[in-house]
């Protein structure tokens, strides 16, 4: 496995993530820990969740899977988006923050989170005071490290200046949605990342599984999809994403290798790229990924790649997530 440091800081992370959306609703839980423990033992190291991801079963199943493996895992979590309906339910509040914090460690059972993200910038809060309980976190000792999600550039770049004038812990990632399909990140958020010495963790890696090829053709839903499984993804099956899919297959076949491998392997050679999270519903899909690792494009293939994509550099972000 390949470590990397997550942005300027000096936390090492798998090149490879696991993503852990589908754990308590897509994967059951016996299903969820067997994934977490490969990964695992294949040198996975981050893993990524959220308090709201499958109703907070996520965050539980983790605790589960981790007990007696915690000092192997970078654990990442993150708080922000609705959590429950009334006062204080979502946002990046104080009193929010503190709440969910609280209960992401009782869920996933220990005393620290080693990245606490922010899931989406809150129009509704100063950022000073976002800053300074991220910042009170880490001085309590139950987060080591902070990062952002779904910011602007902007936005991200306004909470850089603040947290360094009050001389408080600065974000050292953003996760945002990147990918063959997805190329708009390349246009103002990367380049204040490699100024700044961010991370960039992409999600969505895959465009929901449209770059592994499997919705060629008609772009009808295989049996298990997420199309499937999830009718709203469909809105994402236009006929450019699927024709990109459709060449990305092409150029892997070409090489010996999965499209899947390849687009994550273009990914993980993009500038400021820390992780790339990828979800998983089965072990062999865990093992399927790894093969992105031995994956190495030559100049020619990042050229076709490049012009295959070029298209996805504009536009609207395939996903991004914001407080309503």
């Amino acid at each position: 496995m390949e470590y990397k440091r997550l942005g300027n800081s000096g936390l090492q992370v798998s090149a490879l993530g696991l993503g852990t959306n589908s754990f308590g609703k897509r994967a059951d839980q016996e299903t969820s820990i067997r994934i977490i423990h490969a990964a695992m033992d294949q040198g996975i190291n981050f893993i990524d969740t959220a308090n709201i991801y499958a109703g907070s079963e996520s965050e539980r199943i983790i605790g589960l899977a981790l007990e007696g493996r915690r000092h192997e895992a970078v654990l990442a979590t993150k708080a922000g988006l609705p959590k429950h309906d009334g006062p204080d339910g979502s946002g990046s509040s104080r009193r929010h923050l503190m709440q969910e914090l609280e209960g992401s460690l009782r869920r996933l059972k220990t005393d620290h989170v080693d990245l606490y993200q922010i899931h989406a910038f809150d129009p509704y809060t100063p950022l000073e005071e976002t800053l300074r309980t991220l910042d009170d976190m880490i001085s309590s000792g139950k987060v080591r490290y902070i990062g952002a999600s779904n910011y602007a550039a902007w936005e991200l770049m306004k909470a850089l200046g603040i947290s360094e004038a009050h001389n408080w812990a600065k974000y050292v990632s953003i996760q945002c949605s990147y990918s063959l399909a997805d190329r708009t990140p390349e246009a103002e958020l990367l380049p204040l990342c490699l100024d700044q010495g961010l991370g960039i963790i992409p999600y969505f890696p895959l465009a929901g599984g449209i770059l592994t090829g499997k919705y060629a053709g008609s772009g009808s839903a295989p049996a298990g999809s997420r199309a499937e499984t999830d009718p709203n993804f469909r809105r994402f099956l236009t006929p450019g994403r699927i024709s990109l899919g459709e060449q990305v297959s092409s150029i892997a076949e070409e090489l010996g290798t999965s499209p899947a491998a390849l687009s994550l392997a273009w990914l993980m050679s993009r500038p400021a790229v820390s992780t790339v999270i990828v979800g998983a519903t089965r072990v062999e899909q865990v093992e399927h990924n790894l093969q992105s690792l031995s994956v190495q494009p030559d100049a020619a293939t990042l050229e076709k790649l490049d012009q295959a994509s070029a298209a996805f550099r504009s536009g609207e972000p395939f996903a991004v997530y914001r407080l309503p």
